[in-house]
């Protein structure tokens, strides 16, 4: 739940930094509306009714989730802003060298529009900073008892305080 949380404040911090960009004339639409328009019935290049508000939507569902993922991974410990950061233009990579052009969505971003890779990059870095300190300072104000432990205790096993000097063995 943490990183769910994260990840809807990430990606409203990089929802920012993506309008800031189209408003500076670096990208024309943005590539959640590309990604929906594809998505939605008829040609994939035709704008459609509702694309702009579904492809906001559907860009905070994804957010959303990459960031309970990333949740996931940290298990209730603070980690580096760099393994954030890494998380998220992993994220771009994959998605604007892989699956965006494999589906004749976007062009890669080596072919696409000049300003349009730009702004996404630094987007995910926001996304990936954001992401990070929010998930930290969650974890930080309601730790995990013992994010190692078995959320239930293998059998011959009882839970034991760390540092109690006591085994966990029956």
């Amino acid at each position: 739940m943490r990183g769910a949380l994260g990840g809807a404040a990430a990606t409203a911090a990089m929802s920012v930094v993506m309008i800031a960009g189209s408003r500076a004339g670096l990208m024309r639409e943005q590539p959640p509306k590309h990604i929906t328009r594809a998505a939605l019935p008829g040609h994939k290049h035709r704008p459609k009714p509702g694309e702009g508000v579904l492809g906001a939507l559907a860009h905070l569902g994804f957010g959303i989730t990459a960031g309970a993922l990333y949740g996931l991974i940290a298990k209730g410990r603070r980690t580096p802003a760099a393994l954030g950061l890494g998380y998220a233009l992993t994220i771009w990579i994959s998605s604007y060298e892989g699956w965006i052009p494999s589906l004749d969505i976007l062009p890669p971003i080596s072919r696409d529009q000049p300003g349009r890779p730009i702004v996404m990059a630094a987007g995910h870095v926001v996304y990936g900073t954001v992401l990070t300190l929010t998930l930290n300072r969650l974890n930080t104000q309601h730790p995990v008892k013992d994010a190692d432990a078995p959320a239930v205790p293998r059998p011959g096993t009882r839970r034991v305080p760390a540092g109690s000097g006591r085994s966990n063995r029956s």
